[in-house]
Formats: structure tokens, sequence, C-alpha cells
């Protein structure tokens, strides 16, 4: 192995040898496990967690690997050819029902979804210093594929201060995809999530309102295994948009591009982890076109991440995730086209979750999350199930979800999502008569990776 290949195990020790050894119930991209020819819970604990070796073969751009690989040299250089001996291939299939407290208006409670989504993988080492995941998903209810998350690496590493540096670039197409942690957007809790019961109506711009409608190319790096930072520059990307593009049709058209940044500190101490960071993004754009006055949003977070082994027989593990986002936005573009109230507003999210490992076979998550901001009648106008009838961004609850692996590429689970205040009320939040707890929904997936 590379001297980086050596230094995964040393680093993260304390953290994955009970990952490496035990029997395990978390998974990954099948792809990853069979490049390594590692066991998926040496890199996770549930899909997406990831464990100290999870996050430093990320940081490496997916590269390490346990198989033959096809070479060549060309002539007298090194270039030549550096491939995998299997093509890196995976997929996903899940199957999910979804009931909520009180049915939608004019539907039947109860919705299957065979499938609710099958996902396909391009995922692993591409050379010795590049790798990556590409991921298309079959969408159950538009009854076609689609492209999902991306993110393409190259990494290497070298001395900074006598102390080792790992940096990287990556190209993606979602904020926050290239992080390491489970604290961020992209990969936080809930791991799993139904797309039929009601949402809230907010939500900020970096907590996934961007993702898969971008394409972004930055840089990153990791020094002394503590310091993490990243940047990344941001454009709209429409799929299945004409290209050029004239913004039509779009909520949000970045002018220029959008700065993404993120910077992180990681520590571990004996059984314990701990990782505290800010992370945040700018967008100048505007709705429905490429010209005139624009939009400003700018979000800043903070986030953090704990782990503790438990010196218990099975080695069970507690894990917590936490994220603040701020958002402050300038609506001249929104207000103007009579689509705000008023230009000035801020909003907010909170999010705090905890699982705990029993052993090598269940899971269980307990989060609660809250979003606040500025009340706007005309930007959260009323709407049946979907609007607020008193135009306040406010919905607050709770996610409880236990999980089940009977083996390590089968997933049963089952969520259940509580609204104390859904899209700013209690009762009648939409001047329908619907109440916020009729949004209450329970969750049933089976899921299989192969």
């Amino acid at each position: 192995m590379m001297n980086w290949k050596r230094r995964i195990y040393s680093e993260s020790l304390a953290f994955c040898l009970i990952f490496i050894f035990a029997p395990s119930h978390a998974f990954a991209v099948a792809s990853f496990a069979r490049q390594t020819g590692l066991a998926c819970s040496a890199c996770h604990t549930t899909i997406p967690e990831l464990t100290p070796m999870g996050r430093t073969f990320k940081l490496y751009g997916y590269t390490m690997t346990g198989m033959q690989a096809i070479t060549s040299k060309n002539g007298r250089t090194t270039a030549g050819l550096n491939l995998n001996s299997s093509l890196p291939l995976s997929a996903f299939f899940k199957l999910s029902n979804t009931v909520t407290q009180k049915p939608q208006p004019g539907t039947q409670n109860g919705s299957f979804e065979f499938p609710q989504e099958i996902s396909l993988f391009l995922a692993g080492a591409m050379s010795t210093h590049s790798g990556g995941f590409v991921q298309l998903t079959f969408d159950g209810q538009d009854d076609h594929f689609g492209m999902d998350m991306v993110d393409l690496r190259y990494a290497n590493s070298t001395k900074l201060a006598g102390k080792d540096l790992v940096y990287g670039v990556s190209l993606n197409n979602s904020p926050t995809v290239e992080d390491l942690w489970n604290s961020t957007p992209s990969w936080g809790f809930p791991w799993v999530s139904t797309d039929v019961a009601p949402s809230p109506m907010a939500a900020t711009l970096i907590d996934g309102t961007l993702d898969q409608d971008v394409a972004g190319l930055g840089a990153y790096a990791m020094w002394n295994n503590h310091l993490y930072g990243a940047v990344t520059a941001y454009r709209s990307e429409h799929i299945g948009a004409p290209q050029p593009s004239s913004g039509e049709g779009f909520g949000i058209n970045i002018r220029g591009v959008a700065p993404y940044w993120r910077l992180a500190w990681q520590q571990t101490m004996g059984n314990n982890y701990l990782e505290f960071g800010t992370y945040g993004i700018h967008v100048r754009s505007s709705p429905n076109t490429v010209l005139g006055l624009t939009d400003r949003v700018t979000d800043v977070a903070a986030d953090m991440q704990y782990e503790r082994i438990l010196p218990t027989q099975h080695n069970n593990l507690v894990t917590v995730h936490s994220t603040y986002i701020h958002e402050t936005s300038a609506l001249n573009a929104t207000f103007a086209a009579d689509g705000a109230a008023f230009p000035q507003h801020h909003l907010n999210t909170f999010r705090l979750d905890g699982t705990y490992h029993f052993g090598n076979k269940y899971a269980a998550t307990l989060g609660s999350f809250a979003t606040w901001g500025t009340p706007d009648p005309t930007l959260f106008a009323q709407a049946p199930l979907s609007g607020s009838a008193n135009g306040d961004p406010k919905s607050d609850g709770y996610i409880a979800n236990f999980s089940y692996w009977p083996v390590q590429n089968v997933q049963l689970g089952a969520q259940y999502t509580g609204y104390a205040k859904f899209n700013g009320l209690g009762n009648n939040y939409d001047g329908a008569g619907r109440n916020a707890s009729d949004n209450n929904s329970l969750y049933l997936m089976i899921w299989f990776i192969f």
C-alpha cells in the first residue's frame, strides 16, 4: 500500500478496529466494498454515517483499493493506464409505505411505493489519485431516471510545517455533498425519508434547496488530521432545460458564481471523537430570468458531531449530530414581481439528533428540528395543505427512527415524524381546517443494496 493508505489505519485505529473485525450491521455503496476488500462497516455505521476510516477514504478521493488494478506504461514516460480490474457498479432498491395521521384531501391514506426509488451508482477509484461516484435514481412518482448526487475527486498529499497535508479537488452538484461529516445537510439525519407526506414550505438554500440544480468546482484540504477547509464556486445547472439557459421556469438562477465555504476541526480523545465547524454560501440569483434585479441570500451555519464507543460486550456506539443555519436575504427581484410583501427576510433552521447503535444489528435514532423566520403572507401564502394561514414559516417537531439489518446489505426501517407546528400554526395552519399533527407520518421501508 502507499503511505497514505497505511496512515488511514494508524490515524483512525481507535475508532475503526471494532468496525473492521466485529460483525457488521452497516453498509455502503457496494462497489466501494468490492474495491477495498473491506467490510462496509469499516467505513460506515448507518448509511450514510461515516467512521473515521470512511472519512479518510472520502478525503483521499475514494482511491484506496484492495483489488488488483490494470496498469501499463507508455514508452519512456509514466503516463499510461491505471484502472480497477472490474467496473465499479452498485445498485440500491427501496420500497416503502407511508401513512399520515389524517389523509391528504381527496386521497386514500397509505401510499405503498414499489419502488420508492432505484439508484444506480458508478462509484470507485478511477486512477491512483482520482475517484468519485455518480448516482442515477429512478423516482417512482416521476416514473423516470434522473441525475442524483455526483462527487468526482482528485486527491493527493504532502507536508506542511512538518505535518501531513491532504489536498484535493471536487467537482459536484450539491453544496455540502463534498463534506466528510453527517452534521451537514447532504448526509444528515434523517437518513431515509418519505416522498409522500407533506413537508414544511420554508427551507434555507443550503439545506437541500440547490441539490442537483447546480454544478460546482472546488478545492479542499485537511492539515494534521485536524483542520479541514473547503471552498467551491457554484453555477446553476438546470438539468432538462435548454442550454444556454434563459432561467425561465426556475426560481433560482445564479448570477455569476455562488461561493461556498467550509471550515472544521476534528479531535479524537480515547473512545471519544468530536468535530465542530462552520459552513455557508452566498447566492445572487434571479427568479425565472437571468436579467434584471436579483435576490441576494447568505447562509451561515455551525455544526457539531460527537461519537463515543461504549465499553459494552457488543461495542455499542453513540453518535450525535447538530447544525444551525441562519439565512439573511434581500429579495429585491421577488418583491418587484409581487412574490414577497417586502424584501428583507431572515430564516433559521436547527436540528439535533442522536443514534444508539445496538451491537451489530439495530440502531435507534431520535431527532428534533425547527425552522423559523420572518413572517410574510405573500412569500408564505395561504393554500390548502401546503400553505400558511398566517404567513409564518415556523415548523417544528421530532423524528424517531428504528433500523434493523438482518444481513449487512438489507435494511428494514420504521420512522415516525411528528409536528408541533407546521407552516406557522399548530391548529388550522392552512386556513382550510388542517392541523399540524394531521401531517404526522409513519414511514416503513425495506432497502436492498447490491
